[in-house]
């Protein structure tokens, strides 16, 4: 086994999606992920808290969206600073190059519970990460709390839109497309 190489918990994550998908979650361990990897089993706790977490990707997505939010422009209103976020979320994480994961990565979700309870739980972290960006920016509590509510309805029909097409489509294109559709349909509440 090898002593360094890059991009240890990419790797694991390939890894671990690859074992889920052929064995199921119930029936991979981490040693078994981290041999797949070719890594060691401290070097798979040294980037993941657990099995469930490898798919995540720890708090990078909260950081991406905080950051993003706080480079919006100073005029940028609410929902401009959340699409700010989509936009980045889409150069950084919904990349074409990583459609195929990400799919995979869902379909894998989608099959065990305990895993679609971790992905609430993190989308609910996100949400509150994009209120503290929000407020932090000035924006009054409630203001904040419907606009990271709108974002992240609007990423899940982005997320859902982007990974059923074939095409090269732009997931930041997308968001704000969604976020225009749902912005649109509250109209009509």
């Amino acid at each position: 086994m090898a002593r360094w190489e890059p991009n240890a918990a990419e790797r694991l994550a390939h890894a671990a999606l690859d074992l889920f998908a052929e064995r199921g979650y119930e029936n991979t361990t981490v040693i078994d992920i981290a041999q797949r990897a070719g890594l060691a089993k401290t070097t798979f706790f040294r980037h993941f808290q657990d099995k469930r977490e490898v798919l995540f990707g720890g708090g990078s997505m909260n950081e991406l969206l905080v950051e993003a939010i706080a480079a919006a422009p100073a005029t940028a209103a609410p929902l401009e600073a959340v699409a700010h976020a989509l936009d980045a979320a889409g150069r950084e994480v919904f990349t074409p190059e990583r459609r195929e994961f990400i799919t995979r990565r869902q379909a894998v979700i989608a099959a065990n519970p305990e895993l679609q309870e971790r992905e609430a739980l993190k989308n609910l972290a996100l949400i509150a990460s994009m209120i503290d960006a929000l407020e932090r920016r000035g924006v009054p509590g409630l203001t904040a709390r419907v606009a990271a509510e709108l974002g992240a309805l609007a990423s899940t029909i982005a997320y859902e839109r982007w990974s059923q097409t074939t095409a090269g489509d732009d997931f930041g294109k997308v968001a704000r497309q969604a976020l225009d559709d749902v912005q649109a349909s509250t109209a009509f509440c």
